[in-house]
C-alpha cells in the first residue's frame, strides 16, 4: 500500500512538471518539484551527506495531506531531489504524515513522525486525533513504516500533541513533542533505549493562553556553547510593540534541561527572525560541531502566487547558530560563499535626498555593506533592492534614524504581499553591518554579524531587476559595499 502510494504521488509530481512556472522559482533555496512545501523535518546527516525532509503535497500547489519530501546534500549549497519518503497510507496516519526528525542508529536511518486523522471534517482541528509513528531505511531513499510508537496523550484530555524531536543525550533517545491542553501549550519530554519503547518524563515546560499562545508546533531543544535552547513555533501570541507580527512566530528561550525532563528557563523569550516569512525552525548538529538551522521562509495565510504555477513554499537558506548571552546569533552557513561568481565593488559615499544607481543588478544577488550612522543627517537612508524601471516596484531596506529601526518594507515588493518589519539599533551604535541574499523571490537580510535576522518573501516581475542606494530628507553615508551575482542552481 505505502510503495503504491509513494509511485502515485511521484507520477502526480512527473505530471506537474512541464506546467511548472518559473518567475518566481528560487535558484539557490530549496523548493519542492512541484506542488506544495511547508515545515522541514527529519534534518539529519548519514553517510556523509546532509538530508533534509520537508512537510509536503505532491498533488497540488496547495496544503493537503500531508508527504515527506526529501532532498540531500553533500556540501548545503547543491541538494539533489530524492523520491518522496513518506505518504498517508495506514489508519493511523491517514490524514497526513505530519512534522518530526530523524536519527541514525546502527547505521539505519529512521524517521519519527505524527500520524495524524480527522475525526469529524477536514481541517477541522476539534475533532482530530494524533499518534507519534516510526519508519526506518537502511539505504536512505525506501521507508519502512514500523508503526505507531506512542499511541496515547499522557492526559486523555490531550488531543493536539505532534512534531517530535528526537536527539541522543547520555546515551539514550530524548523526544520533545509540543502539545495544547486546553488553550494552554505544553511541552512533554520523553525518554527510550531504543526507539520504539517510550518512557514519559514530564511536562517540562508550562506555558499559559496569555502571554504564551496555545500550542507550541515544532520543539527543538540543543545545547549550545554550554546552555540549553528551546526553540518552537508558538501560535497564538499578540503583536506587541515591533513584535510577534506575522500570524505565527519562531521563538526559543534559553534555559537548563535536567535529567528527569524539566527545562528551566533563564533567559526571556526572543523572536528568532524578525522578516515576514519565517515559521517551524529545527536545527541539525553538523559532524564538525556547527549547530545549522532552516526553516519554512513562508508563513500561513500569505499571498503565494507561485501556486498559480504550480508550486508553492521554499526553506531558508542554512544557518550557523551560536550564543550570545541569552540570544542567539544566525549566521549564513560558511559553505554559501561557494554561491558567489562576479563580485563588484561599489563605491557609493553619500547619497543626499535622491538616489543612487548601483552598478549592479539582477534576481541573485548578495550584498556586504555599512550604514554609517554617525556621518549621517537623513530621516531614512539604505537600499532599494528588485526595482523596476518605472520605480512602481522596490523592496527597501533602510535605517530610520527617528525611531532608530532597521527597516525591511515590501509594500510595493510585487504581487500581493505588503507589510513593513524592522529591528531595533541601540542607542549610541554608529554603524549598521548588512549582509543580504536576493532571490527571485526572496530576501534574507543579516544585521551586524547575525545579531538579528529578517528573511521576507517578494514577488516581484522577472524585469524587475535594479538597485539603488537613496536618502531622504538628508545624507545618508555608505561604507564599503561589495555584491556577488549568485549562481542560479534552480534546485
Amino acid at each position: 500500500m505505502h510503495a503504491a502510494l509513494l509511485d502515485e504521488a511521484h507520477r502526480a509530481i512527473e505530471k506537474k512538471l512541464p506546467e511548472r512556472g518559473n518567475d518566481y522559482r528560487l535558484g539557490y533555496h530549496l523548493s519542492p518539484p512541484a506542488g506544495w512545501m511547508n515545515d522541514p523535518n527529519g534534518l539529519v546527516f548519514f553517510r556523509g551527506e546532509y538530508h533534509m525532509f520537508y512537510q509536503h503535497h505532491p498533488y497540488s500547489a496547495q496544503w493537503g495531506p500531508m508527504h515527506w519530501g526529501h532532498a540531500k546534500s553533500r556540501d548545503l549549497v547543491h541538494w539533489e531531489h530524492l523520491p518522496i519518503a513518506l505518504a498517508p497510507s495506514e489508519p493511523y496516519d491517514r490524514d497526513g504524515c505530519f512534522s518530526g526528525s530523524a536519527v541514525v542508529a546502527d547505521d539505519t536511518l529512521y524517521l519519527i513522525y505524527t500520524g495524524h486523522q480527522w475525526l469529524g471534517e477536514t481541517r477541522n482541528d476539534e475533532q482530530i486525533r494524533q499518534v507519534q509513528c516510526l519508519a526506518s531505511s537502511a539505504d536512505g531513499i525506501t521507508f519502512t513504516k514500523q508503526g505507531v510508537v506512542l499511541q496515547t496523550p499522557p492526559d486523555p484530555s490531550i488531543m493536539h500533541w505532534r512534531d517530535p524531536k528526537v536527539w541522543r543525550r547520555d546515551g539514550q533517545w530524548w523526544m520533545a513533542l509540543g502539545a495544547r491542553q486546553g488553550d494552554d501549550p505544553q511541552l512533554l519530554l520523553y525518554r527510550s533505549a531504543d526507539l520504539h519503547h517510550w518512557e514519559y518524563l514530564s511536562c517540562a515546560l508550562q506555558g499559559r493562553r496569555e502571554p504564551d499562545g496555545y500550542m507550541w508546533e515544532c520543539p527543538d531543544i540543543f545545547e549550545l556553547d554550554g546552555c540549553d535552547v528551546f526553540l518552537y513555533s508558538p501560535q497564538g501570541l499578540k503583536p506587541c510593540g515591533y513584535d510577534n507580527w506575522n500570524l505565527y512566530q519562531n521563538s526559543y528561550r534559553t534555559g537548563r534541561l535536567d535529567d528527569s525532563g524539566q527545562f528551566t528557563p533563564c533567559g526571556e523569550l526572543h523572536e528568532l527572525d524578525h522578516g515576514h516569512d519565517f515559521y517551524a525552525a529545527q536545527t541539525l548538529l553538523a559532524p564538525d560541531g556547527r549547530r545549522l538551522l532552516w526553516a519554512w521562509m513562508d508563513m500561513w495565510e500569505s499571498p503565494m502566487p507561485s501556486q498559480a504555477q504550480h508550486w508553492c513554499g521554499a526553506l531558508s537558506l542554512p544557518r550557523e547558530l551560536s550564543r550570545d548571552g541569552d540570544r542567539l546569533r544566525m549566521r549564513p552557513a560558511r559553505e554559501l560563499t561557494a554561491l558567489r561568481q562576479s563580485q563588484t565593488l561599489l563605491q557609493i559615499d553619500e547619497v543626499a535626498s535622491t538616489s543612487h544607481v548601483l552598478d549592479v543588478q539582477g534576481a541573485l544577488l548578495e550584498f556586504e555593506l555599512e550604514l554609517d550612522l554617525a556621518g549621517s543627517s537623513a530621516e531614512r537612508f539604505g537600499l532599494a533592492l528588485r526595482c523596476s524601471e518605472d520605480g512602481r516596484e522596490r523592496t527597501l531596506l533602510y535605517f530610520d534614524a527617528m525611531a532608530r529601526r532597521l527597516v525591511l518594507d515590501r509594500q510595493y515588493s510585487g504581487a500581493g504581499v505588503s507589510g513593513v518589519r524592522s529591528v531595533p539599533i541601540a542607542p549610541g551604535q554608529t554603524r549598521i553591518a548588512l549582509r543580504v541574499f536576493l532571490d527571485r523571490s526572496s530576501i534574507e537580510v543579516f544585521v551586524d554579524d547575525g545579531a538579528y535576522t529578517l528573511s521576507s518573501r517578494i514577488y516581484p516581475r522577472p524585469d524587475s531587476l535594479l538597485a539603488s542606494a537613496f536618502a531622504v530628507n538628508g545624507t545618508g553615508c555608505f561604507g564599503s559595499m561589495s555584491a556577488w551575482r549568485l549562481a542560479d542552481l534552480q534546485i
